[in-house]
């Protein structure tokens, strides 16, 4: 590695923080960057980042010479900083990668602590005792961001570690400037969380218009940066999250967490129309559902054809869709080391193909009979391609919103509440209103089901589009709805992403959601009569859900964008080719 590359990204890198990045324009977060076609020494990168500061970062790592997964690392660390609603060093993910002809998929999912079992959350008379899987030290399961970031650099990283984690650590300490956004969500989290759990001893604090500074968080970030997940499972780091547990009635252990390890999995992998989508196994849903969908839909194209994007048939039918893969996701998708998941059998054609003429053309069908045929709003997504064509799609979180709440006293991090995406008793929906089954129920070890869904297609063998998005259960409905947008409606990177999208999931049977608060786009009224005298309540979702960060091939070059709903930044920018 060039050492002036490094020197300069380091300096560059503090003298963003230390001025409030202010080489990063406000105007950028909306509108992708076109430039010139490359010479012959350069070549185009793309990122599609969650904030401005973490479009910067990517930027620096990938134009100092860092490939895709480098930039992702660099990134995650720094949203830990800044994303601090969703962000994280105490939470977990997935990563789907393409590098040169390798194609891979990293879980870093979290997992029950060994002291959890599946009754755990249940009170005396049976049923679920009320935010006990959400708030508290209870709600945790064990990290594992810090694991995945460090198994994917000693796969495919090429900068040094430091180097990738000292960002982040130059943002912790020297401060950044909040996005009103942020700011605003911490405020109305005060209340949730009360006095139940620290959150406000470190976060309410928090203005726009003052640098927001994290001292134990950047010392922590030291600390990994110099000896790597080893402190995180089992130095410092760890002794302090083991403190914090006794403190808060939680149960990751020393043993949990020295024996956590991000495992490398085969991804998803199916051929539709000329593309091979590439996506999520289990323990996420999110990969089988969108493969499910997409081809679904093609079996139906005779109901689909001539349709207008989101008319009330549109809407009907995906919701009809959506339902059927709802009950198979219920049935059979849980952690595959400790459930028997036939993934390939609801993937295969001729199943989806039998699923799809289940589908009642035009009235919403009975719940009873949709059997099975054998998640956070603020979860956060980025996509990165290098100037090599390689890939990173990433998707990580703490579930909810700011996770437990709990942070971690002396190390300035928030811990999960991924333990509310088990079935904490089956046929009870959580927090996102999903339901599961015993394939999902707690067990000692076991990862949580997610529906998290970090998705690459490829043409030909080479990159086309990178997206995911954060959004709970509506996560994979989400990327399904945006990659057709762009085939079957011809939008734009943009419009697709910022196009009003629609959520049904199988309970309540007649409930539809739509996105209808930040954007001005909701559904149209003479759509929601429509959908009404078919027996359908179609209300505006709870949140605006989804930040898609979606990068797309556009003829010799890239374009990318991100979600208008938040504040994510999208770039295309030269960068030198590095040397073979």
């Amino acid at each position: 590695m060039n050492t002036k590359k490094l020197s300069y990204l380091a300096l560059l890198t503090l003298v963003i923080v230390l001025v409030g990045c202010g080489l990063m324009q406000e105007e950028q977060s909306l509108e992708p960057s076109m430039v010139k076609a490359p010479t012959a020494t350069t070549g185009l990168a793309a990122v599609a980042m969650p904030d401005k500061y973490a479009a910067q970062i990517s930027q620096d790592i990938l134009s100092a010479g860092g490939n895709a997964v480098d930039a992702a690392i660099a990134v995650g660390f720094a949203l830990a900083v800044t994303f601090i609603d969703a962000g994280n060093i105490g939470g977990g993910g997935f990563m789907t990668i393409k590098m040169h002809d390798e194609v891979a998929f990293l879980d870093y999912r979290e997992k029950a602590p060994a002291a959890a079992h599946k009754n755990m959350y249940l009170g005396p008379d049976g049923d679920v005792i009320e935010n006990i899987t959400l708030i508290g030290g209870q709600a945790a399961g064990v990290p594992g961001t810090v694991a995945g970031f460090w198994r994917a650099h000693q796969r495919f990283g090429t900068l040094p570690w430091k180097d990738l984690v000292s960002p982040a650590i130059e943002l912790a300490k020297n401060g950044f400037m909040p996005a009103p956004i942020l700011v605003d969500d911490i405020q109305s989290a005060r209340d949730w969380f009360g006095d139940q759990t620290n959150f406000n001893e470190y976060f309410a604090s928090i203005q726009y218009d003052k640098v927001f500074k994290q001292a134990e968080l950047a010392a922590t970030l030291t600390r990994i940066a110099e000896l790597g997940a080893d402190d995180f499972y089992r130095g410092k780091t760890a002794e302090l999250i083991v403190a914090q547990m006794e403190k808060t009635n939680g149960l990751i252990s020393a043993e949990d967490l020295n024996n956590y390890q991000a495992v490398w999995r085969e991804p998803l992998r199916a051929e539709w129309r000329g593309y091979e989508v590439i996506s999520s196994p289990p323990p996420s849903s999110g990969g089988f559902a969108i493969i499910q969908l997409l081809k679904m839909k093609d079996y139906l194209g005779d109901l689909f054809q001539g349709l207008e994007h989101n008319s009330a048939q549109y809407i009907h039918l995906v919701a009809e869709m959506e339902k059927r893969v709802f009950a198979d996701r219920a049935e059979y998708l849980g952690d595959p080391d400790f459930v028997d998941v036939d993934i390939n059998a609801i993937i295969d054609d001729s199943y989806i193909k039998r699923r799809a003429a289940e589908v009642n053309a035009s009235t919403i069908s009975a719940l009873e009979g949709v059997t099975p045929g054998l998640e956070s709003p603020n979860t956060t997504h980025y996509s990165i391609v290098d100037a090599q064509g390689n890939a990173v799609s990433n998707t990580y979180t703490i579930n909810w919103s700011y996770g437990s709440g709990v942070v971690v006293e002396g190390a300035g991090f928030l811990l999960n509440n991924e333990m509310d995406d088990f079935s904490a008793k089956p046929g009870v929906p959580n927090i996102f209103g999903v339901v599961g089954d015993e394939a999902n129920e707690i067990q000692p070890g076991k990862r949580m089901l997610s529906s998290m869904s970090p998705t690459i297609l490829l043409k030909d063998g080479a990159v086309e589009m990178v997206l995911g998005t954060p959004g709970g259960s509506t996560i994979f409905t989400t990327v399904f709805q945006v990659i057709v947008n762009i085939i079957d409606f011809n939008m734009t990177a943009e419009e697709a992403v910022g196009a009003t999208r629609f959520h049904h999931q199988l309970l309540p049977p007649d409930l539809i959601t739509y996105n209808g608060f930040q954007i001005d786009r909701p559904l149209s009224a003479k759509t929601v009569a429509a959908l009404a005298e078919r027996g359908y309540r179609a209300l505006p979702h709870d949140y605006e859900f989804g930040d898609v960060q979606l990068i797309m091939k556009q003829g010799d070059s890239w374009t990318a964008a991100s979600d208008p709903r938040d504040r994510g930044v999208s770039r295309v920018f030269e960068v030198d080719v590095p040397d073979s």
